[in-house]
């Protein structure tokens, strides 16, 4: 019997499934909540995991270390949000001291801006008219959002916007430091922040330098070195706005690998550190200034709960947390307790603990808790902190910017 294929019949019916899924009184709509509704006062042993989890005794203390190790340099701390991407702890950075925040992408500067933070500078530069005229009405609604910009172009489809929207945007020229985003230092930066002066319906606010090459140099005396080189053209650059009459009110840069090197640089107002906050074992490896082999300035404060879901094999464990809850950058998430395990979250769904000695014999159904590799992108894998104190949950702070990456 001849099989006919009919293409209609079958868009038809597999966007019907689609639909009934959705319809009110299927299955889907009826389903029971997975997780408990109110998980504050747990222990944080009897979350369900992946979990990922903040200790706030010492979060609380990164957020009073950074301001008093910069204590007396007359620079400010201006937190990358970023990192969390979570308007209760971004108001918590304002609340210990820093002078506004920073994102990357227009949605996430929409989420901080419209929940409650009123200080927001955008680092990253929107291109498209689309995203041009969505960040001259925010600009509308919130006064204290300040935009980058690149080159001359982007500066006059600003400009044009904001006259469309009847408002004066305040705007930061983005130096090009590691050839990455940027205008190239000197003449060219200088032109770009004189054009950004005399249009009409913007206000030059000054100037961002952020070299994130320079963030995880190994030693302290080389990261040192490099900041140095790199800021020379960018010392330069300022020195040649200020002469020329601009007012740069704004000179920020630097992160959590090199927030302590910029009190020499002039005209520096602050610093834009982000992972300070919840550290992970891309900082703890580089060293810090008294100390080689640990960057010991902050401490861990964010890990993901795993499961021990196999032990079947000798030296080796299989954990229910892989790639998709502690993402797969190098060095490898770090096992508290055990500093002679090695973690493998290559795995979408399982992580891989080898070793050769253990300091406990592990079952299944036993925790693990890991310092993640790279905070950024693995609170970017999550809806919710647990705020941890003395090893309850006291909080649930919702990832709000989660997944806003336009």
């Amino acid at each position: 019997m001849k099989n006919h294929f009919n293409r209609r019949k079958f868009l038809q019916y597999s966007g019907m499934a689609g639909t009934a899924a959705l319809l009110p009184g299927n299955a889907i709509s009826k389903s029971e909540p997975l997780f408990p509704e109110n998980e504050i006062g747990l222990s944080k042993f009897e979350l369900e995991t992946p979990s990922l989890c903040l200790d706030l005794d010492i979060m609380e203390s990164n957020l009073k270390k950074v301001h008093e190790n910069l204590q007396g340099t007359g620079i400010g701390v201006r937190p990358h949000t970023k990192t969390h991407k979570c308007p209760a702890i971004a108001k918590m950075q304002m609340d210990a001291g820093a002078i506004g925040i920073c994102t990357a992408k227009l949605s996430e500067s929409q989420v901080m801006l419209e929940n409650g933070i009123s200080e927001v500078l955008m680092t990253g530069v929107n291109i498209s008219s689309s995203k041009i005229r969505k960040a001259m009405q925010l600009r509308k609604r919130h006064s204290g959002f300040i935009q980058a910009v690149d080159n001359k172009q982007n500066a006059r489809d600003l400009q044009d916007a904001a006259k469309e929207a009847g408002i004066i945007a305040d705007v930061v020229v983005d130096l090009d430091v590691i050839r990455r985003s940027g205008v190239p230092t000197g003449l060219p930066a200088l032109e770009l922040a004189q054009l950004v002066d005399q249009l009409s319906n913007l206000r030059f606010k000054g100037i961002l330098a952020y070299d994130g090459g320079a963030q995880h140099i190994k030693g302290y005396q080389k990261r040192l070195e490099r900041t140095v080189q790199t800021f020379e053209p960018v010392s330069a650059t300022y020195e040649s706005m200020i002469q020329s009459g601009l007012n740069v009110e704004i000179f920020s840069g630097a992160g959590t690998g090199t927030y302590n090197m910029m009190g020499d640089v002039p005209g520096f107002t602050d610093v834009q550190v982000g992972s300070y906050l919840f550290m992970d074992t891309q900082y703890m490896v580089i060293g810090s200034k008294g100390n080689e082999n640990l960057y010991d300035d902050f401490d861990p404060s964010l890990t993901v709960l795993a499961t021990v879901i196999n032990n079947n094999h000798p030296n080796r464990l299989i954990t229910d947390s892989g790639a998709k809850s502690l993402s797969i950058n190098k060095p490898s998430g770090m096992v508290i307790g055990e500093p002679g395990f090695s973690y493998n979250a290559g795995s979408d769904e399982y992580g891989t603990v080898t070793f050769e000695k253990a300091n406990r014999a592990y079952k299944t159904g036993d925790l693990l808790e890991i310092i993640v590799p790279h905070c950024d992108p693995v609170v970017n894998l999550y809806d919710r902190i647990y705020g941890i104190r003395k090893g309850k949950v006291e909080s649930i702070l919702p990832i709000m910017a989660r997944g806003h990456s336009r």
